[in-house]
């Protein structure tokens, strides 16, 4: 008798538990997975930071990097804003590379 009704409930891909770890698969594979990759790349690009690059920070502030320095642990990079203008700020602010679109410059 128990059997019966176990046979008549449904199918395993009916079982709420399965729709739960469908769920999370659809989830991981569409949100979780691209921004791992795109985490990858900023900080792949922020290891790549040499003088010269012409960047813009995550406040807006758009200037050339001039050296990129390590003190006590922490990786700073000094930007020159303008002619003369240098500032420090830290590795982590720094998100983009205008090089490749000068007209942003």
């Amino acid at each position: 008798m128990l059997l019966q009704a176990q046979a008549a409930g449904g199918s395993f891909f009916a079982s709420p538990i399965f729709m739960l770890v469908l769920m999370f698969v659809i989830m991981w594979f569409f949100m979780i997975r691209p921004q791992r990759k795109q985490q990858k790349a900023i900080e792949a690009f922020r290891n790549s930071l040499e003088a010269g690059a012409h960047v813009v920070t995550s406040g807006g502030i758009y200037g050339t990097v001039k050296e990129v320095i390590n003190e006590n642990g922490r990786s700073i990079v000094v930007l020159e804003v303008a002619s003369g203008v240098k500032i420090k700020v830290d590795k982590s602010s720094v998100f983009a590379d205008m090089s490749a679109n000068p007209a942003q410059q």
